[in-house]
């Protein structure tokens, strides 16, 4: 139950974020909003305000803005209406809840770094044989310090310095040994690894495994905001690298996307891990909200911010007809994606339950 609370206030939140976004630039841009709404089904809760309808609706799975005349068929004219607008304060209004969204993720971020979060340190926990580490007489409980003289305190970092290395090169290890720091020379051996994206790597290696040793990391907040920025970005860059090597089909759908089902089996694993995954896991899914109503593809917010890039060079708007079909288009797209997604959750969490029921 803990964890359907917890599943339904993030993407509250999320939702609630990306809608917002929407509405405070209409009123910027003097658009009446209709209605404001967190859900879709049946209302269960209403309030209606001086022009805008607040409601709460039965399926927390989504939310939307209505705004006056926008739509073809039934603007009128009204300087109030968003058809009533041009097309850049039209595409602002359609951008903005994308954008709030990145703008949680970075805060997200930020309260990561600067609150403090969990990593691990530079203790060796076990050796691989056939690896230079073994070899050169590294043991387990052996801390290192520097590599080529380059001090380093965590993990990530040090796995990052060693891939980049080629095989048959010899790194200088500072390692602390019984409270003596004392060097060591490694071999690196190159292996070849899958990324998170499927692509296959080869990295440096020097055959270690971590110690279970966690520390806390704490940032300054001008540190922790540029850091927040970078991972942002990274976030962005990877999940675009990933949509396109989806669409050539060298990334499998079932591998790399889920839906509200495996939302919520991931949300059950993180709880209990605390604030700071929790914070984490809401930032990742912010930014890739963003990232995925940015596409530009009919019904989503960059579908549309596209149509309106070509009724600016047209220099008017597309027909209701044009409209109406290509809403239909995306809304099918969509909806057998979602359909497709949640499918293949049920085959993740929950396969060998059904192959069961199936062979009886």
């Amino acid at each position: 139950m803990l964890t359907f609370i917890l599943f339904l206030l993030m993407l509250g939140v999320l939702i609630i974020v990306h809608e917002f976004g929407h509405y405070i630039m209409a009123k910027k841009c003097k658009v009446r909003v209709e209605k404001f709404s967190l859900g879709f089904g049946p209302t269960l809760l209403s309030k209606k305000g001086n022009e805008t309808e607040y409601s709460l609706n039965a399926i927390p799975l989504g939310g939307f803005v209505k705004l006056a005349g926008d739509n073809l068929e039934e603007y009128k004219g009204h300087s109030y209406e968003y058809y009533s607008k041009p097309p850049r304060q039209r595409a602002a209004i359609i951008f903005f809840g994308p954008f709030l969204n990145y703008l949680l993720g970075l805060l997200c971020f930020w309260l990561i770094f600067y609150a403090g979060y969990p990593t691990l340190t530079t203790k060796v926990g076990g050796l691989i044989d056939g690896f230079g580490a073994k070899e050169a007489g590294l043991k387990v409980g052996d801390k290192i310090v520097a590599i080529d003289g380059k001090k380093i305190a965590f993990w990530e970092e040090m796995q990052k310095i060693v891939q980049a290395k080629k095989t048959n090169t010899l790194v200088n290890l500072s390692i602390l040994r019984d409270g003596k720091e004392q060097s060591i020379e490694v071999k690196i051996k190159e292996k070849e690894l899958s990324d998170q994206l499927g692509q296959k790597n080869s990295v440096g290696l020097i055959g270690i495994t971590p110690f279970d040793e966690i520390i806390k990391v704490k940032h300054g907040p001008l540190e922790s905001f540029g850091l927040a920025i970078n991972k942002t970005i990274d976030l962005t860059v990877m999940t675009y690298k990933a949509i396109w090597r989806m669409i050539k089909g060298k990334l499998p759908l079932r591998e790399s996307v889920t839906g509200p089902l495996g939302i919520f089996f991931i949300t059950s694993k993180v709880r209990s891990l605390g604030i700071i995954a929790i914070l984490h896991l809401v930032a990742v899914l912010s930014v890739s909200l963003a990232i995925f109503n940015l596409i530009p593809f009919p019904v989503l917010d960059g579908g549309h911010i596209l149509l309106l890039g070509i009724e600016k060079i047209r220099g008017k708007t597309l027909s209701v007809k044009t409209e109406r079909i290509l809403s239909q288009i995306g809304f099918s797209v969509i909806i057998s994606l979602a359909l497709l997604v949640t499918y293949n959750d049920l085959l993740r969490f929950f396969g060998d339950k059904i192959t069961k029921l199936i062979t009886k």
